[in-house]
């Protein structure tokens, strides 16, 4: 019966094979090769750490990413065990509000922006009004902070509400009659409940956020991050293996990132359970 199976997942399993080697593992092998064979070899690799333009441009994009995913965690968690636990007049059109900027690519993101703290911007037009003094950011880190905010709450807040229903109330009403103040519940309770989702989407919001280009390049004006620079060293500058060693670079730290939090994320499911 076993001999009978093989065969058969074989051919289950071989389309499968051929296009993840075809759209993935041979691209990437590619990219890798290509990133190694310039004039510094793989010594490449090391150069973006000796090289200053490229290294700021990594650690902003590290920084950036981890500052949008915790923001995003915080807002997202708070905001989706409300909404899961409350049903009021409304509920259902904020959170289609709250999960609409999915439908937007990332340069309507950046517009939007750009619309809301622009040289034009409705802040601006506000805060010259009150002030007399204009307040632009849209163009800088700050605009691009919000806007990957604006487009990872909907990424994160869904699986937050996912996990919130699986949410066992009795157990919170057993922790307050044992005497357990509100802040006790949430840190003993729910935030251990929720951490496997929160980590799960948190890698997804890092992920994203380390490698989107469209909001970045609409906002591009002050703004230096990795995918850019990418961008840059490919089409004006045609520097193809700098190109290409900074997407593997920007590729493999997401890479670990999320299998470190795919791992943490098992471990505590394990655990809880």
């Amino acid at each position: 019966m076993r001999h009978r199976e093989n065969p058969l997942l074989l051919v289950m399993v071989l389309p499968a094979l051929i296009v993840g080697a075809a759209f993935f593992l041979l691209p990437l092998a590619r990219l890798a090769i290509v990133g190694g064979t310039g004039k510094s070899g793989l010594m490449a690799y090391l150069d973006i750490v000796a090289t200053p333009r490229y290294f700021e441009a990594l650690v902003s994009t590290i920084v950036l990413s981890i500052a949008v995913t915790v923001v995003t965690l915080v807002i997202s968690g708070i905001a989706g065990v409300f909404l899961e636990r409350n049903r009021f007049v409304g509920r259902d059109s904020l959170i289609s509000m709250l999960t609409f900027p999915l439908a937007f690519p990332g340069v309507v993101v950046g517009f939007m922006v750009i619309m809301l703290a622009g040289r034009t911007g409705l802040i601006g037009d506000l805060t010259g009004f009150l002030t007399g003094k204009r307040l632009v950011f849209a163009y800088s880190m700050a605009g691009l902070f919000t806007g990957y905010i604006y487009f990872s709450i909907p990424r994160v807040i869904l699986t937050i509400m996912a996990a919130a229903e699986k949410l066992d109330p009795a157990i919170e009403e057993a922790a307050r009659s044992l005497g357990a103040r509100p802040w006790r519940v949430v840190r003993d309770v729910i935030l251990p409940a929720l951490t496997p989702a929160l980590v799960a989407s948190g890698a997804v919001c890092f992920a994203t956020s380390m490698g989107a280009f469209g909001t970045a390049f609409t906002l591009a004006t002050d703004i230096d991050v990795l995918p850019i620079v990418i961008y840059t060293e490919f089409t004006l500058l045609a520097n193809i293996t700098v190109a290409a060693t900074l997407s593997i670079v920007l590729g493999l730290i997401t890479w670990l990132t999320l299998v470190a939090c795919r791992a943490f994320a098992g471990a505590t499911a394990a655990a809880a359970g």
